[in-house]
């Protein structure tokens, strides 16, 4: 994701991305250009502004695969918003669209009702909408399951967050994830520590297994995004320096791909 990159412009962010050995890329939500935080893509932005950016990304070998909503699917405006995201997403060529709940719980059966509503709206487009853990009410990937079965709608699925299910709600991520792997297609990819200091951190450097949480999903066929959302080492402060980003970026990836070699092996 370019999230980890929020305090650096957007531009610098891709090309370190790239440049520690990604193809695929997902949007995050601001950066700072010139001192200010502005938005990757406007909530209310025309399509075809998210079609450059989608063409920016490519022309640096980087194929863009999942955009933050920027929106609670409970807001008074939600439906609009994620309208527009849909078809942000499909003139970018992005396959999924990320939305969450309130950290203190939210409506289910406004959710519910707001994605029948939607599913159809994303089909049509090509794109889905994945819901991911966000504590409260939803704060488990059984949870948000158990919302996309009563949708029914393949346009409506699961986005996995390893780290919120257990930061939140100290839920063990490895056995629920067992409970909602017929519906992810897609990950935020983040790890949590309770010691030396409770927080989210890079992939391998909390206490979460990843080859117990893929075993689940590296078998169903599906191709499905990795997209890491933290990348930051336990403990220590965040660099301050793109560069260190950068490494902590290719750390990320190395360590994911010898997870996916070892369980595919």
């Amino acid at each position: 994701m370019t999230l980890p990159y929020s305090q650096f412009p957007l531009e610098r962010a891709l090309t370190g991305i790239k440049e520690a050995g990604f193809e695929y890329v997902a949007w995050g939500t601001t950066h700072k250009e010139g001192g200010k935080e502005v938005p990757v893509i406007a909530a209310d932005a025309a399509p075809d502004a998210a079609r450059d950016l989608g063409s920016r990304c490519r022309n640096l070998g980087l194929k863009p695969v999942l955009m933050f909503s920027g929106i609670y699917p409970e807001a008074p405006r939600a439906v609009e918003v994620l309208t527009n995201r849909l078809r942000q997403a499909a003139a970018a060529g992005i396959p999924e669209v990320l939305t969450f709940g309130h950290t203190r719980g939210g409506n289910r059966a406004l959710w519910v009702q707001r994605f029948k509503e939607l599913g159809p709206v994303a089909r049509d487009q090509g794109v889905r909408i994945v819901v991911k853990q966000h504590g409260g009410e939803t704060g488990t990937g059984a949870a948000c399951a158990e919302i996309v079965r009563e949708v029914a709608d393949e346009g409506i699925k699961v986005n996995y967050d390893a780290g919120n299910v257990m930061d939140y709600l100290r839920v063990d991520p490895v056995a629920d994830i067992k409970k909602c792997a017929e519906e992810i297609r897609s990950f935020c990819i983040k790890d949590h520590r309770l010691f030396p200091k409770d927080e989210d951190c890079g992939p391998g450097l909390g206490e979460i297994d990843h080859y117990r949480l893929l075993a689940p999903v590296a078998f169903t066929g599906l191709t499905i995004p990795l997209c890491c959302e933290n990348i930051f080492a336990p403990a220590l402060p965040r660099p301050k320096d793109p560069k260190g980003v950068d490494a902590l970026a290719r750390r990320a990836r190395e360590f994911l791909e010898l997870v996916i070699q070892g369980l595919q092996a």
